[in-house]
């Protein structure tokens, strides 16, 4: 009979294996995926908001905290709940963004591709110490 401890190594086991490998995005390869982010959000320390918020040092914030924008409902309260942007969190929504957020207002259907999102990531957390 599996000891409780076997069983929990096999459970974190196998979610490690479920989790994308976003340590190994690219963020070159990044940066040029995030051209289809660019139209609505920019990166740049201190820039403006388009139509979506501002990206810069996004990764291990809390959501919604861009000055100045505007957020859905939805948005603000998952970050008066104090929801953080982590690199799994990021990938969750990057994929299907109105299944992950239901009611924000991000019109983009999601990045399918583990690998192109696991770059987006890399490339935004680049910017982080910027």
């Amino acid at each position: 009979m599996p000891s409780i401890s076997q069983g929990l190594a096999t459970a974190v086991l196998m979610t490690l294996m479920a989790v994308p490998a976003l340590a190994d995005g690219d963020p070159l390869n990044g940066q040029k995926a995030f051209r289809k982010f660019a139209a609505c959000h920019t990166v740049d320390s201190g820039g403006a908001s388009r139509m979506g918020p501002n990206l810069h040092g996004i990764v291990g914030s809390v959501t919604a905290q861009a000055d100045g924008f505007r957020y859905s409902d939805a948005m603000a309260q998952l970050g008066e709940e104090g929801h953080v942007w982590t690199p799994e969190e990021l990938d969750r929504f990057l994929k299907d963004p109105r299944g992950t957020v239901p009611g924000n207002r991000m019109a983009f259907a999601g990045l399918k591709k583990d690998d192109e999102r696991a770059d987006v990531i890399a490339y935004l957390e680049t910017l982080n110490g910027e």
